[in-house]
C-alpha cells in the first residue's frame, strides 16, 4: 500500500483522492476551506447556482414571446437574500456529497493548511499540517476546523492541488461591501442598483450577463476590443449583442486604473482619465496560484514567473513523486481539466495504464446568455490557416425546436479535416449549449468523420438537430465558410 498525501480538496484533489483509494492506497486530503475547496464552496458551483436564478428569470420575462401573460404582475422581484442562501445552502451541500463519497472510499480528510516539512526525510516526503489532528466528517465538510494541533503526514507521493485565488488590482482592493471579488457577491441582501464588472473574460461576462439577466443595470468594462477575448469572436458578438439589448453598457477598450468608494457607491477610474459610478464594482481580473506557503522550496519544486507549477501531460513536476493538478498548475483553469489531471496523476503514481492529457478534447463553456460551448480546435487556429479545415455555420434560426422556443439568437459550427472529413472542433452557443457541445466533444474524442456523426440519430425537433445538419452538409462540400 502507498501513503498519498493531497493538498487541496477541489476537484483536482477530491477526484485524485477517489482514484487513489480505489486503487489500494493510503489517502490523506488537506483541505483549508471544506471538502470540494473554493471550486464548490466559493467559486464554480455558487456561481452557477445563481446563474440558474437568472435563467427562471429570463424566461418569465421572455414568457409573452411564446403566449404567456401574469395576471397578477408583468415583473418578477429578485429575493437576493433567498437567492444567495440558496446558493450557499447548495455548495455545502454539494460539499458534503463529497466528503461523504471520499469516506466511503476510505480517505482520511483533514481540515489545515500543509506545506512540506523544512526537515524532509529523504526517501518519502514529510508533510506538516497546521489547524489539524482530526478526521473531518460529512457534518464539517463545508467549513473550516480549526483549533486542532498541528500534525506530520509522511507519504510516497504528494498532489499539489491548491487552487488560485481572485487576483486584486492594486488601487482596487475589495472591502467586501461595494468594491467585490466574485466571491464576496453571495453576503449581498440586494441586488445592486448600478453594478459595474471590471475585466470581461469568462467570469466578468458570466456575472454580468446573469445580473443583467435579473434586471440589474450592469455596465461592462473591458480592456479588449471584444468581450470573452479567448472565444470565437462570432460567438462573442452574440454575447454583446444579448447583453446590450438586455439594457447593458459596454466600455471597450478601457483599462481599470483604480476603483474607490463614493459616498453610498463606487468611482471607477480608467486608464485614460474617464470615470464610471455606480453603486458596487465588481473586479474579474483573473486570479493568482495559492502556491506561496507550501514550502517547496523543501523539495526542489520550482514555480515560474507567475507563480504556476510546472508540470508534464501526466501531471509531474520535476521532483519524482511530486505531481500538481488544477488552477496551481495554469494548465486550461477549468475544474474538468483540474478533475482529469489529478485523476491522470494518481493512475500514473500508482503504475496504472493512462493516457496523457489531451487539451485539444477539452470542452468547455462561457454560462452567459445565451451559453457559449467550445472544444477541440478553435477558431482562431482554423481562420489563420494554422490548421487547415472545413467549416460550418448554421443558425439556430433555422431550426425548427430553436423556432418554438422563441430562439432567435445564436448557431452550430464544426470544423473538420479538408480531406477525410474528421471532426477536429466546433462551438454551440444557446441556451443550453454546454449539453450540446457534447455529441461533437465525443467525435472529437475519438476522431469520428461528419459522415459518421450525420449517420447519428437526433431527435425531431431539437437543437441537437443542428448537429447533425451540419455534419450533413459538410460531407458533401469542399469548401464551406
Amino acid at each position: 500500500m502507498r501513503r498519498i498525501a493531497i493538498i487541496g480538496g477541489g476537484p483536482a484533489g477530491y477526484e485524485a483522492a477517489q482514484v487513489a483509494a480505489e486503487l489500494g492506497a493510503e489517502v490523506t486530503l488537506i483541505e483549508s476551506d471544506g471538502v470540494g475547496g473554493a471550486c464548490v464552496l466559493y467559486d464554480c458551483v455558487p456561481s452557477k447556482t445563481l446563474i440558474a436564478t437568472s435563467e427562471k428569470v429570463t424566461a418569465f420575462r421572455d414568457a409573452p414571446a411564446v403566449g404567456l401573460s401574469s395576471s397578477a404582475t408583468s415583473e418578477v422581484s429578485v429575493q437576493l437574500a433567498v437567492v444567495n442562501e440558496r446558493v450557499r445552502r447548495l455548495a455545502a451541500n454539494q460539499s458534503a456529497d463529497i466528503a461523504h463519497r471520499l469516506s466511503r472510499h476510505g480517505v482520511k480528510v483533514l481540515a489545515g493548511r500543509a506545506c512540506f516539512a523544512p526537515d524532509q526525510p529523504g526517501r518519502t516526503f514529510a508533510v506538516d499540517v497546521s489547524g489539524a489532528g482530526e478526521e473531518v466528517d460529512d457534518q464539517e465538510a463545508g467549513g473550516e476546523k480549526a483549533g486542532q494541533p498541528s500534525q506530520r503526514i509522511e507519504a510516497d507521493v504528494v498532489l499539489l492541488a491548491t487552487g488560485g485565488t481572485p487576483r486584486v488590482l492594486p488601487g482596487a482592493e475589495p472591502d467586501g461591501e461595494r468594491i467585490l471579488s466574485w466571491r464576496q457577491l453571495y453576503d449581498l441582501t440586494e441586488l445592486p442598483a448600478h453594478l459595474i464588472v471590471v475585466g470581461s473574460g469568462v467570469t466578468g461576462a458570466e456575472f454580468a450577463s446573469g445580473y443583467s439577466e435579473m434586471g440589474v443595470p450592469v455596465t461592462l468594462v473591458s480592456s479588449r476590443e471584444k468581450v470573452l477575448p479567448g472565444e470565437d469572436p462570432e460567438a462573442a458578438d452574440v454575447i454583446e449583442k444579448v447583453f446590450t439589448q438586455r439594457g447593458g453598457t459596454l466600455i471597450k477598450q478601457a483599462r481599470a486604473a483604480s476603483v474607490s468608494r463614493l459616498g453610498d457607491g463606487v468611482e471607477v477610474r480608467l486608464v485614460d482619465g474617464r470615470t464610471v459610478t455606480g453603486s458596487h464594482a465588481l473586479m474579474c481580473v483573473g486570479s493568482v496560484p495559492n502556491t506561496a506557503g507550501l514550502g517547496l522550496e523543501h523539495v526542489g519544486v520550482a514555480t515560474d514567473d507567475s507563480g504556476f507549477i510546472e508540470v508534464d501531460r501526466v501531471s509531474r513536476t520535476q521532483v519524482p513523486g511530486i505531481y500538481a493538478a488544477g488552477d496551481c498548475t495554469g494548465v486550461l483553469l477549468l475544474a474538468s481539466v483540474a478533475a482529469m489531471q489529478g485523476r491522470v496523476a494518481m493512475w500514473h503514481a500508482l503504475g496504472e495504464a493512462v493516457q496523457p492529457l489531451r487539451l485539444k478534447t477539452v470542452a468547455a463553456n462561457v454560462f452567459t446568455h445565451p451559453e457559449i460551448a467550445t472544444v477541440g480546435i478553435g477558431h482562431a487556429a482554423v481562420t489563420s490557416g494554422a490548421v487547415p479545415a472545413r467549416t460550418i455555420t448554421l443558425p439556430l434560426s433555422g431550426n425548427a425546436r430553436a423556432k418554438m422556443q422563441g430562439v432567435t439568437e445564436g448557431f452550430v459550427k464544426i470544423y473538420c479535416r479538408p480531406a477525410s472529413g474528421v471532426v477536429i472542433g466546433g462551438s454551440v452557443v444557446a441556451s443550453q449549449a454546454s449539453e450540446l457541445i457534447h455529441s461533437i466533444a465525443v467525435a472529437v474524442q475519438l476522431g469520428l468523420t461528419v459522415n459518421e456523426l450525420a449517420a447519428t440519430f437526433t431527435i425531431y425537433p431539437s437543437i441537437s438537430g443542428s448537429v447533425t445538419e451540419a455534419a450533413r452538409q459538410l460531407m458533401h462540400h469542399d469548401d464551406l465558410d
